[in-house]
């Protein structure tokens, strides 16, 4: 096996790009172009940039530029590209980005040439084919079904979105997942589609009907939900999933789980990884455990790897109980994404520390590899037939893996170029590693030369054919080989800790020394560099084997019609922005003598007069010489410059070193905030100014008549506290108030010495207010009051308090998280009566559901519904437990009006399917089985009435 990580393969920091060592941004994705000749990889700087294979694989490829490394940047989304897969045709790209939208990309031949806005060339063009809306929130993975039919994508909206592979219209949503959905992928031949999630499960549905066929729990029961993506791949032969984020022993064993088609169960784990599971993907070829013996299901085996948050790469062939290789550390971040090659030799690993790491393997250590073919002989033989292509479309395999004798009448979607019919003699000049142009096996190189006209553009200037010599792609020299320096997760042979050379080093933390290993990892890093000529070939450098030779469209091959656009006197060289012309500046950050306020007028709210003249509730935030707050999931930073002398009070909205927009303002800022959505600034004279990101004012300045002491905001909330106490939220996007400004005077006076320690916003609306007593606060519209969502009390008695936890997504757990690192957990040993830690324990679910339910945390609400009805049944309390049965289930008898009393579903749920899973824990009871089979026969008779 060979290992590589080549240095060059980066998602550069913009605010760093003309540093020599720019900042590396997590790539969250990788995957193959089934021809092998280029990856696609997305990450954190909202772009996908595509590269050549070769020089990755040949180092005199590398050294020669020969084809270019970077084929072209793709800059379509406004957020983080978080997955990117390639048809199997190869003629299509499909993303999903944080931005909420799904792309897919086609060929452009007449898309080359500079990137705009930047230094970067793209050597082939990609342009946006189709855009496609319809999730609420970030898009975490897209999958292609076989012949691709279908495309599949999820996200954290917990849906699951088909779409129609060739017309790229949605025909399904798939809304049964009750958490973010992080994994999906099909089976061979498009039966079925896997989705994984954050509620624990994996579900099966059926492409015939899209229902659900089976749903997965037992191995993630205990899986935890802190994980970027849960990535679950189907093997070849379709017998099995291998799914992310599993666990044993009650969650202190992560491994992954290897469900069983059909029956849906999983009975065999890969264990062995030091934490979670992130990514499973298996090698498209099916593998024979006797390569002499004829294919039959006790002959086949199949080869899958892993990529953990442990830093490390697993490769396992199922035969085998132990892992063939695993590599141990060989990032300083966990791993996002695994893509195999379509040869089955190649591993692509890519890590939020932003490098790529190759395993190249010789066909000797992937023992019994079969073809393709074989793989449709066994699918055939067993009844796997995979569903029929409409007609007049046609979404083939590509031309390596295609039967030869396929017809070729169907027409594509247009603007798509025809695929290649060559002979299957032709496919070396097709295969990526280089175009051949005359007998020599030389390439037909242009050079570009820029040359400084009146016009003050680059001039292309023809200076003749180059010819160069490259080697055969199937010599890769990596190196010397792994040797005997091993450890094992196992028995599996094992990379060393430290392999990279320094010129793949991502920060000086990473530099090594190869001195005890049998291997050294390949670089080659070129420290100069020319600013006036650059390489450019007239066709396609790396062909794609789908695609014609010359890469072009069939009519109007390489023209455009002229537009305004070609006239370079007046085009401005970057988009114009308000203050984009001005250097960025450092300010040190002072505090200013005079930032204290004084309130000096009494306010009525509703809680009271509060603020007495000269009194102040809450302390006024110091007046500072610079303040900033970043964008979440972004690079982009809002900030805000007071002044020391006369000058003026501006905020800035920046990305990267360029400033986007700028204001200024006629007061002081105190505070401000950023969230995905707006912008808000509060100033010293009691305002506070809400921005879109582009600049506009989304709400007219709003005057709060104190200044703010707390100002927060989360996704389309926005919420402030004033030094007098008063405290609004309102709806930014909708520009309405949640309810009503209220006092927090109560809440401080409800013990002596109390402060507020935090003050935050829901993306509902709902705020949380942190005290110093250990009580966490919120105020309920619909009761017009201030309600306790959790307090310290809770710990002195229920079983079910988690105190110190490590920090989590669920709202209510990261609230007693706070509480408890805010004071003392420990519980004095004090004489307790005999019902006291029954009573606490109910009495904290109980609030931990309203909690729950207050601040729109569904997954929370039924995690602890189901945790209160396991207590009750525990305890046998029937009264309870009927009580509870009755208030799920509702009326017997629905009448008109009934609403008002009455609401079939809780927090986007249905009422009476968690009454359902309610039931099954009551029906595990001793004093409650009975209780619980009669409501289910009577919900059953419902749920058939219903229908």
């Amino acid at each position: 096996m060979k290992f590589t990580k080549p240095a060059w393969v980066m998602h550069k920091d913009s605010a760093a790009k003309n540093d020599q060592n720019p900042k590396r941004l997590s790539i969250f994705s990788v995957h193959v172009h089934p021809d092998g000749s280029r990856i696609a990889t997305g990450g954190l700087d909202a772009k996908i940039r595509i590269w050549s294979t070769k020089p990755i694989l040949n180092p005199a490829s590398e050294m020669s530029n020969r084809p270019p490394k970077s084929l072209c940047t793709l800059s379509m989304h406004t957020g983080p590209v978080l997955t990117v897969r390639w048809a199997h045709s190869g003629r299509w790209l499909a993303s999903g980005s944080d931005d909420e939208i799904v792309m897919v990309w086609d060929l452009d031949p007449t898309a080359r040439g500079k990137v705009w806005g930047s230094d970067e060339v793209n050597v082939e063009g990609w342009k946006p084919l189709k855009r496609l809306p319809g999730h609420e929130s970030d898009v975490t993975d897209v999958a292609w079904s076989p012949g691709d039919r279908y495309l599949a994508s999820v996200g954290l909206d917990s849906q699951v979105l088909v779409w129609c592979g060739y017309t790229l219209e949605r025909l399904r949503k798939l809304d049964q997942h009750q958490g973010f959905v992080k994994g999906v992928c099909w089976d061979p031949v498009g039966e079925f589609l896997a989705t994984q999630s954050d509620d624990r499960t994996v579900k099966i549905w059926r492409t015939t009907d899209w229902q659900l066929e089976a749903e997965i729990r037992k191995p993630f029961e205990d899986s935890p939900g802190s994980t970027f993506f849960r990535r679950l791949s189907w093997s070849p032969d379709g017998a099995h999933i291998t799914a992310s984020n599993a666990t044993n022993n009650k969650g202190f064993v992560f491994i992954a789980a290897v469900i069983t088609r059909g029956t849906w169960t999983s009975e065999i784990s890969l264990v062995g990884h030091e934490n979670t599971v992130e990514v499973a993907s298996y090698n498209p070829h099916i593998f024979l455990r006797n390569p002499s013996s004829p294919i039959a299901t006790s002959n086949i085996c199949s080869v899958v790897a892993l990529g953990a948050d442990d830093r490390s790469v697993s490769v396992w062939q199922t035969k085998s109980a132990r892992p063939l290789i695993v590599a141990r550390e060989v990032f300083e971040r966990q791993i996002m994404d695994l893509s195999w090659s379509w040869d089955g030799l190649t591993l692509y690993a890519a890590s939020s520390d932003g490098t790529l790491a190759v395993f190249h393997f010789d066909p000797e250590e992937l023992e019994g590899i079969a073809p393709h073919s074989a793989q449709e002989q066994y699918l055939q033989k067993f009844g796997f037939t995979p569903p029929p292509i409409p007609e007049g479309f046609s979404h083939g395999a590509p031309a390596r893996i295609q039967d030869q004798d396929r017809p070729s009448s169907h027409i594509t979607p247009p603007p798509s170029p025809t695929r290649s019919n060559a002979p299957s003699s032709n496919v070396q000049s097709q295969t990526g590693f280089g175009m051949t142009n005359g007998a020599n096996g030389g390439e037909q190189i242009n050079q570009l030369v820029a040359k400084r006209g009146k016009k003050k553009r680059i001039q292309p200037v023809f200076m003749g054919g180059l010819a160069a010599s490259i080697p055969s792609a199937s010599v890769i020299p990596m190196a010397t080989s792994l040797g005997n320096s091993v450890s094992r997760l196992g028995d599996g042979p094992q990379l060393p800790k430290s392999s990279r050379h320094p010129s793949h080093s991502v920060s000086p933390m990473m530099h090594t020394s190869n001195d005890d290993f049998g291997f050294t990892s390949r670089s080659h890093s070129h420290g100069g560099h020319e600013d006036v000529t650059m390489d450019s070939i007239t066709d396609m450098d790396v062909p794609i084997d789908s695609l014609d030779n010359n890469g072009s469209l069939s009519v109007n091959k390489g023209k455009r019609k002229a537009s305004a656009l070609d006239l370079p006197d007046e085009r401005p060289s970057k988009p114009r922005t308000l203050g984009g012309d001005r250097p960025r500046d450092t300010i040190a950050v002072r505090e200013i003598g005079n930032g204290n306020v004084h309130i000096s007028h009494t306010r009525s709210f509703l809680g009271g007069s509060i603020g007495l003249e000269g009194e102040e509730l809450l302390p006024v935030p110091p007046l500072l010489t610079f303040l900033s707050a970043k964008v979440e999931g972004t690079e982009d930073v809002f900030e805000g410059r007071n002044s020391e002398g006369d000058g003026p009070t501006e905020i800035i909205y920046v990305n990267g070193k360029q400033t986007q927009w700028l204001d200024y303002l006629p007061s002081p800022i105190l505070a401000l905030t950023a969230t995905t959505s707006f912008c808000a600034v509060a100033m010293r004279d009691g305002s506070v100014n809400v921005y879109s990101h582009t600049g506009r004012r989304f709400m007219p300045t709003l005057s709060l008549g104190s200044p703010c002491s707390m100002i927060h905001g989360c996704k389309g909330s926005l919420m402030t506290l004033t030094a007098s106490g008063q405290l609004s939220s309102w709806n930014v996007k909708k520009q309405r108030s949640y309810f009503t400004p209220v006092s927090v005077a109560q809440l401080l006076s409800s013990s002596p010495n109390c402060t507020i320690l935090s003050a935050t916003v829901r993306h509902n609306g709902a705020p949380i207010i942190q005290c110093s007593t250990g009580v966490a606060f919120s105020y309920d519209p619909a009761l017009t009051s201030w309600t306790k969502l959790s307090e310290r009390w809770w710990s002195e008695g229920s079983d079910v308090w988690q105190g110190r936890q490590r920090p989590t997504k669920d709202v209510v757990a990261s609230i007693e998280a706070a509480i408890s690192a805010s004071g003392d957990d420990t519980v004095a040993n004090k004489q307790r009566p005999s019902w006291w830690t029954t009573a606490l324990t109910l009495g904290h679910l109980e609030t931990k559901m309203y909690s729950a339910k207050v601040l729109d945390s569904p997954q929370e609400y039924k995690q602890t519904l189901l945790v209160y009805a396991k207590n009750i049944a525990d305890e046998g309390f029937r009264a309870k437990a009927e009580e509870l049965i009755k208030e799920f289930f509702g009326p017997i008898f629905w009448r008109p009006g009934l609403e008002d009393v009455w609401s079939p579903s809780v927090l986007g749920m249905s009422k009476r399917d968690l009454l359902r899973e309610v039931l099954v824990v009551f029906a595990r009871s001793k004093t409650l089985t009975k209780l619980a089979m009669d409501w289910q026969d009577t919900l059953k008779k419902a749920s058939n009435e219903e229908h």
